[in-house]
């Protein structure tokens, strides 16, 4: 998620939001690991390649699992919609600094 959408789900919590309240501050909605790698090594020029979720040790369970997210209550709740480049197209674009 862009980060100026972050900002803005944030002020609208702490301006709204009950104690307690839960929030999904996601935007992007099932990208792969293996796309994001990708882009990072496509703007870095590194290859990239398919290794075994072992080779990142106890992370690696994590980054193998299939860990579907969704804002749509957050987005219901809050009228919060995020509209700034995802997280995928801003790596593509280059949008991060070597």
């Amino acid at each position: 998620m862009h980060h100026l959408d972050a900002v803005r789900l944030f002020r609208l919590v702490l301006e709204q939001a009950e104690p307690g309240t839960v929030v999904h501050a996601v935007a992007d909605e099932g990208d792969p690991m293996r796309d994001l790698a990708e882009a990072i090594g496509g703007q870095l020029g590194l290859p990239t390649r398919s290794v075994p979720a072992e080779h990142f040790g106890p992370a690696g369970a994590v980054y193998a699992l299939d860990q579907p997210a969704s804002s749509e209550l957050t987005r219901k709740k809050f009228g919060w919609q995020p509209s700034h480049p995802s997280l995928l197209d801003d790596l593509e674009a280059g949008n991060y600094p070597e």
